[in-house]
């Protein structure tokens, strides 16, 4: 039975995002502009990448029930959660560790129920080898006819959906920097750049994966190589969704100097690679170094885990 067409322009998101000059001494004195795209301020429940990524997977969906994966604190699970409940279509949640069914809902997890979703968690071998057709089809049977979302939103469409982000920043950027989970951002991001710009991505995880998966990406969306993008992979502070004295110490100064509240899992990791970077002469004086705000803080994603 066809469903009727999402309009996602109910959610009014604020796009372009703004763009905001912030005085560092860190950059200063290496004589290095930063400026923050505040791509949280999109909107309240699919901030930054979030709503770049959902919104022409959403689209695509045609308000067909979507079946997506995620981790017990997933930021992506939140968002198309509070998606499903704004515009009104099913939401499953296929969660790693099947452990947690019989336990009490974490906060993170806790919202999304609330926001209607079904959760349904998998141990980890079943997670681990979600894209083969045999799980799919299992999970299918079990919810009936989805449009299926990979893990953080990342495929073609959402590639696609972020290069306005590279698109926005014609003329106002030298090196665009993002924090990367699972690749879709900045494979769109490196994609809507201008030829003389070229994007930057902070990985948040270990694993050394994620530069082929962007090349992947790119591929699908794309047909081939799009854009000028490197990986630094120093900065993951020991992994997803895990954090350290020493960056909580960062996270906390530069909150303190310029009244910003920063995100601990992503947008901490870039700009605390953004100064070590700056520091070793990475950025040559005069570059306008742009660090994409994915996200803001949330209570239950605070903390190392």
């Amino acid at each position: 039975m066809p469903c009727d067409p999402l309009d996602l322009s109910r959610l009014q998101p604020v796009l372009p995002s703004p763009l905001q000059p912030v005085e560092d001494e860190c950059f200063d004195r290496h004589g290095i502009r930063l400026l923050l795209k505040r791509d949280d301020l999109i909107h309240p429940d699919l901030p930054g990448n979030k709503w770049r990524k959902l919104a022409p997977n959403l689209a695509a969906s045609a308000g067909r029930t979507v079946l997506t994966f995620g981790g017990a604190y997933s930021n992506h699970l939140r968002a198309t959660a509070a998606a499903g409940r704004l515009l009104g279509f099913p939401t499953v949640g296929v969660v790693r560790g099947d452990e947690l069914a019989g336990r009490p809902l974490n906060p993170s997890l806790a919202q999304c129920a609330k926001n209607g979703m079904r959760l349904h968690f998998v141990d980890r071998a079943t997670y681990r080898a979600k894209t083969d057709p045999a799980v799919l089809e299992g999970l299918l049977s079990a919810y009936g006819a989805c449009s299926v979302v990979p893990e953080g939103g990342s495929n073609a469409l959402a590639a696609q959906g972020c290069t306005a982000l590279g698109q926005e920043l014609h003329g106002l950027a030298d090196v665009v920097a993002v924090a990367c989970g699972t690749g879709g951002t900045l494979a769109g991001l490196a994609a809507g750049l201008a030829p003389e710009q070229r994007a930057l991505g902070v990985p948040v995880l270990r694993g050394g994966f994620l530069g082929d998966a962007v090349r992947q990406l790119q591929r699908e969306a794309f047909g081939g190589p799009a854009g000028v993008w490197s990986l630094d992979e120093r900065f993951a502070f020991g992994g997803y969704a895990r954090t350290t004295p020493e960056l909580h110490a960062f996270a906390d100064d530069f909150e303190d100097r310029h009244g910003l509240p920063v995100e601990r899992l992503y947008v901490a990791k870039l700009l605390y690679g953004l100064t070590v970077l700056a520091r070793e002469g990475a950025f040559a004086p005069g570059t306008r170094l742009v660090a994409v705000v994915t996200g803001q803080p949330w209570a239950a994603s605070d903390s190392s885990r």
